[in-house]
């Protein structure tokens, strides 16, 4: 009975620490410079690019394959209550997004694991 006990804790250990070794994070910084990369799907899930009507009506060109490709900076960083890092980044060029709109918000570690938002 005893060689389970220990058996069970034994493997629960090693998950434990193999759950840590997957958590290592990139600290990110006012200032640090991105590229944004091409989503999984048709559309961003993690960069909060506006909607197309709202692009237009602004004047701007609702294209977002455009977008892919572009270094981008953190402006501002903002820790929320339940654990997510929302990110501000603007165009280190100066231009705007889609010609209408300066700064785009960013769910930081999920735009990271979902290859939306890529490290130089």
């Amino acid at each position: 009975m005893i060689k389970y006990a220990i058996a069970l804790l034994f493997s629960v250990s090693l998950l434990n620490a193999q759950q840590n070794v997957n958590e290592a994070q990139i600290k990110v910084n006012v200032g640090d410079v991105f590229e944004i990369g091409k989503p999984e799907t048709n559309t961003y899930k993690h960069i909060n690019f506006p909607r197309a009507n709202f692009i237009i009506k602004r004047g701007g060109i609702a294209n977002y394959k455009r977008a892919q490709g572009e270094k981008v900076m953190v402006t501002s960083i903002k820790e929320k209550k339940d654990g997510t890092t929302l990110v501000k980044i603007k165009r280190t060029d100066g231009n705007r997004f889609f010609g209408s709109h300066t700064t785009v918000s960013v769910d930081f570690k999920e735009a990271l694991a979902s290859g939306e938002l890529e490290v130089l």
